[in-house]
């Protein structure tokens, strides 16, 4: 374990202790709306500069969680606010569809490395499932999802993700092709 991540195991405890969910208060949601004119697979969205893939899901924030589970020591189920009380991240990410686009813009939202310390990987891990609403899956290496630049995005450029392209969470993994950047994420289950 590098001297960084070793540094910041101990201070989840820390981190967590300063900011419990009922003294967050997180700002009010601004719930994204649907744009006037839908574009198709791979088409550019006007309303924000991206490509399109995969079919929306209109998802209720209220109601909505983030389900980790498998070779964990504490699954965990949080809300759309647990996940905006946790330490953040931003970064200007390029997401490379080889072959189709690459969309450059700025995410912000939980270190996915936050979220697996507090859930426990048990050691024989190695690898995570990332499951969207729309049922579309992808499979990381736990290698490369414990790198520190990976995040998982409840924001873009400084508003909740568009609802086209993720909200109210998506993953977001600067160094990885575009496919493993999971929309309307639901689920990261620990193999």
């Amino acid at each position: 374990m590098n001297a960084k991540r070793w540094a910041w195991v101990f201070l989840l405890p820390l981190l967590a202790a300063c900011a419990p969910l009922g003294e967050c208060n997180p700002r009010p949601v601004v719930v994204p709306t649907l744009p006037a004119i839908i574009p198709g697979y791979t088409q550019l969205d006007t309303s924000t500069g991206l490509h399109i893939t995969g079919t929306y899901q209109e998802i209720d924030v209220e109601t909505w969680r983030l389900r980790i589970h498998g070779k964990v020591d504490a699954p965990l189920e949080l809300s759309y606010d647990e996940l905006r009380c946790m330490p953040k991240m931003k970064s200007l990410a390029t997401i490379v569809c080889r072959g189709n686009f690459e969309d450059s813009s700025t995410w912000a939202g939980v270190p996915l490395t936050h979220i697996l310390d507090l859930a426990g990987v048990q050691a024989e891990a190695t690898q995570i499932r990332l499951v969207g609403a729309d049922g579309y899956t992808s499979h990381v290496q736990l290698k490369d999802a414990l790198d520190e630049i990976n995040f998982l995005a409840y924001e873009w450029e400084g508003q909740s993700v568009p609802i086209l392209h993720g909200f109210p969470l998506r993953a977001a993994f600067p160094a990885l092709p575009g496919y493993t950047w999971v929309k309307w994420l639901m689920e990261i289950e620990v193999k």
